[in-house]
């Protein structure tokens, strides 16, 4: 009898294999240069094994992707093999991040915030009094960045359907996501913002409220919005869970017809442990049928 183990040559094989970088299938990334930002983009984009439909495939384009891309596609991969029991259908993931190996990244508070005055800043809530906040103020460069310069190199290297795209992000990617369907509601079809940062451009926001049933209204199409927060946010002095609420409150008062608003709040799940069930309800949410 040969023992166990005694194969020379495959465990010189697995030796050698043993260090190789571990990577997602059917993944990609690469550098994109903004002409608003001397630093460029890294743009990870996911795709599907599938032959594309004839109209080409749904997308999702996620904010902080350094921390969620990879979450995002495995979930996507795994509940992907059942569509008809888990609702999640073959789509395209286009990650917005950073050339760092970070999960997050200084240059998300200038991306995704509205210009902010210091008064505002020195009332957020941080754990450090002497805490110096980056840069803030970007989001219109941000938005015209996905607009004018991302969309049109996914949409010319990939078969989307431009009718069935989605915008997610969380924290303040979730703050982002809400200023871009108050701004720009019909850049995209559905909007998913987890854990939104309302208490950064909180009365802006209000005032942006304003114009949006008019901005609605100008577009037949129908418009999907997820509010997320996990249930131990609820103590957080930002008022993160009733901020959220209340903005969820408002939405869902407008007509069915041109936006249907959904909120969920995540049992025993905290600001940064809730992504992992923030995830899968969003891919249910964007990609049900």
């Amino acid at each position: 009898m040969i023992p166990l183990g005694n194969d020379t040559t495959s465990d010189q094989a697995a030796a050698q294999n043993s260090h190789e970088a571990f990577s997602l299938p059917n993944t990609q990334q690469f550098l994109l240069h903004s002409e608003a930002r001397e630093r460029p983009y890294r743009i990870f984009v996911a795709t599907p094994t599938q032959e594309a439909p004839p109209l080409g495939f749904p997308v999702i384009y996620l904010l902080d992707a350094n921390a969620l891309f990879g979450t995002i596609v495995e979930a996507m991969r795994v509940q992907g093999r059942r569509p008809e029991k888990t609702g999640v259908y073959p789509a395209i993931i286009v990650g917005i991040g950073y050339p760092t190996d970070e999960p997050f990244d200084d240059s998300r508070y200038y991306d995704f915030t509205m210009p902010t005055s210091d008064e505002v800043l020195q009332a957020l809530p941080v754990r450090n009094k002497e805490h110096v906040w980056p840069k803030v103020g970007g989001a219109e460069e941000f938005r015209a960045f996905i607009e004018q310069e991302l969309k049109p190199r996914i949409e010319r290297d990939y078969p989307i359907d431009t009718n069935a795209q989605a915008l997610f992000g969380h924290s303040l990617g979730g703050l982002f996501v809400l200023q871009t369907l108050l701004t720009k509601p019909h850049s995209f079809q559905s909007y998913v913002a987890g854990s939104p940062s309302i208490h950064w451009n909180k009365e802006l926001l209000r005032q942006q409220e304003e114009q949006f049933p008019s901005l609605l209204q100008q577009n037949t199409a129908k418009i999907d919005l997820l509010i997320t927060v996990g249930e131990l946010e609820g103590s957080h002095p930002s008022g993160m869970n009733s901020n959220a609420r209340e903005f969820f409150d408002r939405f869902s008062l407008l007509s069915k017809e041109e936006l249907h608003a959904a909120y969920h709040e995540f049992e025993g799940e905290g600001h940064v442990s809730v992504l992992p069930a923030l995830v899968s309800r969003m891919l249910r949410f964007v990609l049900r049928r």
